[in-house]
């Protein structure tokens, strides 16, 4: 019996669906080479009444992780998994726990520190409406300010309003966060906002950008309200590609 095997063995089937499609989104992250070493963090709700969710052993490398590999914790960040020895990071305890604690939809949360993201949360105007990408964000979108390192659980009030029942944050100086009600759709809100930062770093190093008209931006608006439903099929054709490269994630 292999170590997964022994693994899943321990736990149900939802939960080891769970496992998968996280570690599939550490993979995924260190593929878009949005990855900061060891320091950011992904989380998702195990399914059942007890409020545990999964979140990365501080100290892997995101394309180290596997499923069975991640860390169960409970909502005051004590590791619930028998027999575990890994840490957890206390400052990715205090975002997520925030967040699930009070989103009872939210089944994942992701957040990085990649470069663009955190380039532009430190914008005075933050995402500007330059793509359709960022149009498609920006009503999905809310705020935090910085306040240092994320390790006084007081935090997690304020950022809890903050986020208020958007599925998108800027945390200004600092990085981006997604919250969906699965992996899968936290990845593409994820994937979404990058992409919109990506954009918004090269056009503004261009000179003055062109903005589109206020018709655009409401028309674009409404239609961004069934983002999140992107993910039914972009999460299946992500895992193909992991499938592709002979990723080990689901192990």
């Amino acid at each position: 019996m292999t170590e997964a095997t022994a693994r899943q063995s321990t736990m149900s089937q939802e939960e080891w669906e769970v496992r998968k499609d996280l570690a599939a989104a550490y993979r995924l992250v260190a593929l878009y080479d949005w990855e900061d070493l060891v320091f950011t963090h992904l989380s998702a709700r195990v399914p059942g009444p007890e409020h545990h969710f999964l979140i990365n052993p501080y100290g892997m490398l995101f394309d180290e992780i596997t499923a069975s590999s991640l860390v169960k914790v409970d909502r005051d960040g004590e590791i619930v998994d028998p027999g575990a020895t890994n840490r957890v990071n206390p400052a990715g305890f205090t975002i997520h726990s925030a967040v699930h604690m009070a989103r009872e939809e939210a089944g994942a949360v992701l957040h990085l520190h990649a470069p663009d993201g955190v380039a532009v949360s430190a914008h005075k105007d933050g995402l500007l409406p330059l793509s359709q990408t960022a149009m498609l964000c920006l009503q999905h979108l809310s705020f935090h300010d910085y306040e240092g390192v994320a390790l006084n659980l007081d935090e997690r009030e304020r950022l809890i309003r903050d986020l208020g029942d958007k599925n998108m944050m800027l945390l200004r100086n600092h990085g981006t966060l997604s919250v969906g009600r699965n992996v899968g759709e936290a990845f593409t809100y994820m994937y979404f906002l990058m992409k919109a930062a990506e954009i918004q770093v090269r056009t503004l190093g261009q000179g003055e950008p062109y903005l589109p008209s206020q018709q655009a931006l409401d028309t674009t608006a409404e239609q961004s309200q069934q983002l999140g439903m992107a993910s039914k099929l972009t999460w299946p054709a992500l895992l193909r590609k992991l499938e592709r490269i002979g990723s080990d994630y689901a192990t």
